[in-house]
Formats: structure tokens, sequence, C-alpha cells
């Protein structure tokens, strides 16, 4: 079964959730609208907390688009599994204008990918702000700070081969996602301190929804005002590396 809802709504039926799918282990897709920020909208239909309300429940799998054509591999990945529940996010309105694949394929469960190969900076993105994610590292590339952009796909399980490859291989790692603290970038910090990685010294900085209950207002102010624009990105990445953000210029 497809049990499509809104992520907000979803909230108010977190006791099903965990009692009559989780427990049983029983193979439910969760197709959550609504991820992220909403606009007009507001507070009542943010989905803000599905990423965190999920991620702690034992057999679940969570799943996040960073786009149009992600969305069509997840629905047919969701539709393949049936070792237990399995939820996958995506945003309200339009998608950003990838090509579309004439057949969705299943995703290897727990796996991100590279988007773009860089060096010094990693940006791990989770869903809707991928594209903002490469709109950084062009900013950043431009500054001479070669970067890498990941879409980790899964909050849960999480890729640890993808996680450590960043870490290793990179002087600081920045996690982002339209959730609210305690999701994917906890779980991140949380897998690199279970595993001693944050012991090597790389700069970790988790980019995440603020802990506020946003008025409504169009959702690219209300990004802006959460501070998860590329922009904001760019500032992250250079504060971790010890730089100045060079705010004005990246403006204007």
């Amino acid at each position: 079964p497809f049990a499509a809802i809104y992520s907000t709504f979803l909230q108010r039926a977190y006791d099903s959730v965990v009692h009559d799918v989780a427990i049983q282990n029983l193979p439910v897709r969760l197709p959550m609208d609504r991820a992220g920020l909403v606009g007009a909208d507001g507070a009542t239909h943010a989905g803000s907390f599905d990423i965190a309300f999920l991620g702690c429940l034992p057999n679940m799998v969570i799943m996040a688009a960073g786009d149009e054509a992600e969305l069509v591999h997840m629905t047919a990945t969701a539709a393949a599994y049936d070792e237990g529940p399995i939820a996958f996010r995506y945003p309200r309105g339009e998608g950003v204008g990838v090509d579309m694949p004439e057949q969705g394929k299943i995703l290897e469960i727990g796996k991100g990918r590279i988007v773009r190969e860089g060096t010094k900076v990693a940006i791990l993105s989770l869903g809707g702000r991928l594209q903002e994610a490469l709109k950084a590292a062009a900013t950043l590339e431009a500054q001479g700070i070669s970067t890498t952009v990941a879409d980790a796909r899964f909050s849960k399980p999480l890729d640890h081969d993808l996680v450590m490859r960043l870490v290793r291989e990179h002087e600081a790692v920045i996690t982002v996602e339209e959730g609210s603290r305690g999701g994917f970038g906890a779980f991140v910090l949380h897998f690199l301190a279970e595993t001693g990685l944050l012991d090597s010294g790389v700069k970790i900085r988790t980019m995440h929804l603020p802990d506020v209950f946003q008025d409504q207002d169009s959702p690219e102010k209300m990004y802006d005002q959460a501070r998860l624009n590329a922009v904001h990105i760019v500032e992250r990445a250079r504060e971790a590396l010890g730089m100045e953000s060079n705010v004005v210029n990246l403006r204007g």
C-alpha cells in the first residue's frame, strides 16, 4: 500500500506509524508531500519534522528527492521495497526542469551519489536544496574553492561509505536539509562521533531549518530567512574554512 500524505499531516498519524506499521515491519510506502517550507500555508503545513520523527523509528527507510527525476526513481524504489516501511519526501511546487526518465530505476537502499567532484569542500545535500547546493558550489569554484556536491538520497539508512569518503577527502563538510535540527545533520554527526571520524579534525557544519515556527511568506523568502539558499551555503563553507564570508560581493 501507498499512503500519500502531507508531511505535516503525518505528524497527526504518528502513533499509527509506530504501532501499526513500524513495530510490525509492514511494507507500507509513505510518500510525504509538502516536505520543507510551503509558503502561504505557513507553519501549520510546513513539513519540518518528518526526517527527525521517522528517523528514530526502527525498520524505517527514508528517502528525499533532490529533483523531479529522483522522485520518479524513489517512487519505483518504494514500490519494489518489501522488507518494511519506506518513506520518501518531496517539496511543494514545481520541479527544477531536469530531463525526466521514461521509467523509474530502483535505487540501492542507503546509497547516495556524487553530483559534482571537488577537493576542498564537500556539500552533502538531502532533498530539495540540491540545486542551491550546486549554485553554491559554482560560486565557491569561482572563488578558487574546489567543491564536491553529493546527493545523500537517503537519511536512513545513511550512506556510511559516502560520508566517510567526504570526510577523509575534504577539509570541510557541510550538510544541508529542508528539515528541523535533530534530523539528517544529526544522523551524520552521530555516525561520525560513533566511528571516531570526528577525531580527524575535519570541519563539519550542519544547515537545517531554524528552531522556530516561521511565519508564512513566499517559499523563496522563507528559505532566505532560514538561511538555506546558495548564498548562505557559501557563507557557511567559507566560515568553516576560516575565510571571510564575502557576502556583499556574492549578493551583488
